[in-house]
């Protein structure tokens, strides 16, 4: 008797802090493996730096990253419905107070915009976000543990001194035609 009340407790649990809400990580997980969608993550290791040449700062930066995770749609004349929809439900995903815009950019059948999620001083998650009728949509999200506004600008001039492995790149590529 015992066991089946604290099976029902444990079930209740789960059930409880199982958020039915949309999130950018469910939308992620839910469209990965769709015919119209691309998605591809990639660790740090995508920067190829020879990690003995950087600074202290830079290295920081590197070790507040975890990976990048790229979601896209590809457009085209036959899915116009189906881009529709899953625009519709990104946008309301990135709606959520949970995610700060910082900017946007575009409006109607094109634009961009940059969210992130946390606080200034700690971010967790840096999401750009960008959408063009003809061609599609794609998000790019970046995680890590206690970003920060230096550290991203810090990343993005090691992005200038990087060997990236293009080869990690190549299913973006038909998006891009």
């Amino acid at each position: 008797m015992r066991y089946i009340v604290y099976l029902a407790i444990a079930a209740s649990l789960l059930l409880v802090s199982c958020n039915g809400e949309p999130t950018l990580q469910k939308f992620f997980v839910e469209n990965s493996e769709k015919k119209d969608f691309i998605a591809l993550d990639l660790s740090s290791n995508i920067l190829r730096l020879d990690e003995s040449s950087l600074t202290s700062e830079q290295k920081q930066a590197l070790n507040a990253f975890d990976k990048v995770n790229i979601i896209a749609f590809k457009s085209t004349d036959k899915n116009q419905k189906e881009y529709q929809v899953e625009k519709d439900k990104l946008n309301a995903i990135l709606k959520d107070k949970e995610y700060q815009q910082l900017i946007k950019v575009g409006s109607g059948s094109q634009g961009a915009s940059i969210s992130f999620v946390g606080t200034e001083d700690k971010i967790d998650e840096f999401i750009l976000y960008a959408n063009k009728k003809e061609n599609g949509f794609a998000v790019i999200r970046v995680t890590g543990d206690e970003m920060n506004p230096t550290h991203i600008m810090t990343m993005l001039s090691l992005l200038q001194k990087s060997n990236i492995d293009l080869e990690q790149l190549k299913p973006l590529q038909g998006l891009m035609q």
